[in-house]
């Protein structure tokens, strides 16, 4: 139970880290473009890289593990905000933005995964 409660907390942090991250980005790059939610899946896929290379490299309890990835990284980052911007972009014709949208998550995030992953190696 306690496990379940801590994952609840990291995931309420998460999410309200999300929100403020992707407003501020939003607010300061003028954008027909979601780069509020590129920016956040761009960090939290760093983060996630970041933890879990710390985590293999110098151990970490599961508590630890589950408050972090399951719970604030997994709710900080935001796959459904992603899926639902293209579905817009798509419904409204604007292809060009679906496509840059996908592919810079995609190639961008599985970058900063990777780079955060190298820090602890």
């Amino acid at each position: 139970m306690i496990t379940i409660l801590a994952i609840g907390f990291g995931g309420f942090l998460g999410a309200i880290t999300r929100v403020l991250t992707s407003n501020f980005f939003n607010k300061i790059i003028p954008h027909d473009f979601p780069y509020g939610t590129l920016i956040v899946n761009i960090i939290g896929s760093f983060l996630m890289g970041l933890f879990f290379s710390y985590a293999n490299s110098k151990g970490v309890n599961l508590l630890s593990k589950s408050i972090i990835s399951t719970g604030f990284l997994s709710a900080f980052t935001t796959f459904s905000t992603f899926s639902y911007e293209n579905l817009l972009f798509l419904q409204s014709g604007d292809y060009f933005h679906f496509f840059i949208n996908v592919i810079s998550n995609i190639a961008l995030c599985l970058l900063a995964v990777w780079l955060g992953f190298l820090i602890f190696k």
